[in-house]
């Protein structure tokens, strides 16, 4: 990989070790969430994430992998997240990378 591949692969979240067993939660919109998500995640869209996160994940130790379409508003969300107090959070990157690495099925309604 280049170093402008990598440098984007660091931003998206590709470098870094994902948590097995971790919420996944989907950071884009609930259209961009219904034409495509990653098995077994929660759609959160951003702007939602302050609001209702604690429902959605009241321990704050729980692992959780934060995406979206390209890793930006996941890099958001997982910054939002840590000054919230929640300490196992990554930036997942994109769902289509994402979905690659974990080896999981993207969804459709």
């Amino acid at each position: 990989m280049n170093l402008f591949g990598k440098l984007i692969g660091a931003f998206a979240g590709a470098e870094q070790e994902l948590p097995t067993n971790a919420m996944l939660i989907d950071v884009r919109s609930v259209g961009e969430y219904q034409s495509g998500y990653i098995a077994g995640a929660v759609s959160l869209p951003l702007g939602e994430v302050s609001d209702r996160i604690c429902s959605v994940v009241p321990d704050k130790g729980t692992h959780v992998i934060v995406y979206c379409q390209s890793g930006a508003r996941s890099a958001s969300a997982k910054n939002m997240l840590s000054d919230m107090g929640y300490t196992n959070v990554v930036n997942g990157g994109g769902v289509g990378g994402l979905a690659i690495r974990l080896q999981k099925q993207i969804c459709r309604f």
